[in-house]
């Protein structure tokens, strides 16, 4: 015989469940940490990308500032790997595994794309682009970064920059009077380049890349959603910087302390001259952005630091993304991050 005071629990139960659904609440059973209305657990992500950011415990928040379009801009610099080149731009220091400059290549763009994959799970209606800005890389190379684009199905290009583009922009000396050399001056080319594309293309948010950051698996998916909730949060456009960087924990800094979506965000000072923001963030700083790119300045994100000094620049703890220099450097290898494994993850 049926237990009718049971049946009666359960009925009400899924009325219940019903009912807050409808209202866009969520219930957390603390037996099993099980959320009833939507079958999942409390310690997985509970955001839905343009409605709503849910972090237990601290409740929900109402998305106001949706991303519908993300484009990818990574610079790429692998010229001079035909003598298997792989030491930082300006310096002799050798990076972290002593791979040829192609490698940290291919492995950056592998991990974007892996990422970017995961986070259109979430962001289902979201219009992703890959660029590759490319200066002078050889024909191996370029056939192998066409070989890697072609495994996905996010909208990608590869964007040859000629030797002679923005040669009348391009100052040739340093602020301290000094000659700036190839490498940099291919840097710098490559930067105006990617501005030139992001002042032109239609996207919600750009993110400008360097070719030698691995991305962890859920870094596209956290940057978009803590875009979301903390634009949506202060009501105004942010810079986010995938790197927590080893330099910024040399000086004692005042920082503020912001939850994105499954991690802890902070503010910072300084970034290297990969970070992500939105399209009216570059056209408000259209003349600062294109100066990083037309004159050797020292340090060289000098104009970004300036325009920190007005707006939010956030970092994460802990990285989601590595940035494979030397592992002496301070502007490279995230503390406390498993820098082999995700180094093996990407590899091809």
């Amino acid at each position: 015989m049926k237990n009718k005071s049971i049946d009666k629990k359960n009925f009400i139960s899924k009325l219940f469940v019903k009912i807050t659904r409808k209202f866009g609440y969520e219930l957390i059973d603390q037996s099993n940490l099980n959320i009833p209305t939507s079958n999942r657990s409390a310690n997985e992500n509970l955001s839905k990308s343009g409605s709503k950011s849910i972090t237990v415990p601290l409740g929900m928040t109402n998305i106001t500032n949706k991303i519908n379009s993300l484009t990818i801009i990574i610079r790429s610099y692998t010229f001079g790997d035909t003598d298997n080149n792989q030491v930082m731009l300006d310096q002799n220091k050798k990076r972290i595994f002593d791979a040829p400059k192609i490698e940290y290549t291919l492995r950056t763009i592998k991990s974007v794309i892996n990422s970017c994959e995961i986070a259109k799970k979430f962001f289902k209606d979201l219009n992703i682009k890959i660029l590759i800005t490319d200066d002078r890389s050889n024909k191996e190379s370029l056939s192998r970064i066409s070989n890697l684009l072609a495994n996905t199905n996010l909208e990608n290009k590869i964007i040859n920059i000629g030797k002679d583009e923005f040669e009348n922009d391009i100052i040739l000396k340093d602020t301290k009077g000094n000659d700036i050399s190839p490498n940099m001056k291919s840097n710098m080319r490559n930067i105006l380049k990617s501005i030139e594309i992001a002042e032109n293309e239609n996207s919600d948010l750009f993110y400008f890349l360097e070719d030698d950051y691995l991305h962890t698996k859920d870094a596209i998916t956290e940057m978009l959603f803590t875009y979301e909730k903390i634009s949506s949060q202060l009501n105004r456009e942010l810079f986010l910087c995938p790197a927590d960087y080893p330099y910024l924990y040399s000086t004692i800094d005042n920082t503020r302390l912001f939850f994105g979506n499954m991690s802890h965000w902070r503010t910072i000072n300084e970034s290297l001259i990969t970070f992500l923001t939105s399209k009216k963030m570059i056209i408000k700083y259209l003349k600062e952005l294109k100066l990083m790119g037309a004159k050797r300045h020292h340090p060289m994100e000098l104009q970004l630091h300036k325009i920190y000094e007005k707006e939010y620049c956030l970092s994460p703890i802990p990285s989601l993304a590595m940035h494979a220099t030397n592992i002496n450097t301070t502007y490279g290898l995230p503390p406390n991050f498993d820098w082999k494994k995700i180094w093996d993850e990407n590899s091809l």
